[in-house]
């Protein structure tokens, strides 16, 4: 296959993949009108694991695990913790709202990197932050006593949690070669600790089983999850640091646009401007990204 050929299927690719894990907003939160945010959690996992398990026997990975104190962290914060707050916060909130609010993890990233890594911000990175943080007053609107802010809140620290695991990985792949899809197959068993711990403390309503519940638990789970991720590491080694930088931006995007037309989720005024002003920065941080050459960290994909 041509150079020319294989960018273009990786294209392709990449905008199916924007779709899909914008869309997959929308069916967790249908999912939810069936199942507690930890049953969502747990199942969409689960289903994520398998797959990548065939993928790694498919492809005769080493299923080795390695690097275990990266593993524990990033496993623990990045996909147990974040997808616990983050389908918490999608079942008290928008998915619209609720995706745009996780999104800022690229500037959560700028910030915990500083201490962690000795990254500073410079430059006009200052100014994607500082659009950052007026966008997210905006979109919380701690002002207006009326709003979900428990949601929202949720939402944004599990866009910490996402930074936190993204900032961790990085060290990592400073120091050692890490093999993406074998290090993400055990990053999701060590997450799935605390989701079962909680599915046994936590009461909850029994699963209300449909078409509808399965349908939706399959295509988070084997799609957005287990195929998104394989899908992800395809991309990130055949198209430029700058278009999978970009299309993060496109992400939000369609949750925004389908939770508005689908699940009639229509955004206030206040939070219009917060989003269009994240969307902004997020833009500008792309563009700095493409500009510095940097290569994009497998662990931004979305879980």
């Amino acid at each position: 296959m041509t150079a020319a050929r294989e960018t273009r299927r990786a294209t392709i690719v990449m905008i199916l993949l924007v779709i899909l894990w914008g869309y997959s907003w929308i069916t967790s939160k249908i999912g939810l009108d069936y199942a507690s945010p930890v049953d969502v959690v747990a199942l969409r996992t689960g289903l994520g694991i398998l797959t990548l398990l065939v993928a790694i026997i498919w492809t005769r990975t080493s299923i080795r695990p390695q690097h275990w104190e990266a593993l524990l962290w990033i496993g623990l914060i990045q996909t147990g913790a974040f997808l616990l707050l983050n389908t918490w916060a999608l079942s008290e909130g928008g998915a619209g709202k609720t995706s745009v609010l996780v999104f800022t993890m690229p500037f959560w990233v700028l910030i915990f990197a500083w201490p962690l890594l000795h990254e500073r911000i410079s430059g006009l990175q200052w100014i994607s932050v500082a659009l950052a943080l007026v966008g997210l007053a905006f979109v919380l609107e701690p002002w207006n006593m009326s709003t979900s802010l428990f949601s929202k809140t949720l939402a944004v620290l599990a866009g910490m949690c996402w930074a936190i695991g993204v900032v961790y990985a990085k060290r990592l792949h400073n120091r050692a070669k890490v093999d993406a899809l074998s290090f993400t197959f055990w990053q999701m068993i060590v997450g799935m600790v605390p989701v079962l711990i909680a599915l046994v403390l936590v009461e909850r309503q029994p699963i209300v089983w449909s078409d509808t519940f399965i349908g939706v638990t399959l295509f988070n789970g084997i799609l957005a999850t287990g195929f998104g991720w394989l899908a992800w590491l395809y991309v990130l080694h055949r198209l430029p640091a700058g278009t999978t930088s970009l299309s993060a931006l496109g992400i939000p995007v369609i949750a925004i646009l389908s939770s508005w037309i689908q699940l009639g989720e229509q955004p206030g005024g206040s939070e219009l401007i917060g989003m269009l002003l994240i969307g902004i920065a997020l833009a500008l941080l792309s563009y700095l990204s493409i500009r510095r050459r940097e290569v994009p960290e497998p662990m931004t994909g979305q879980e």
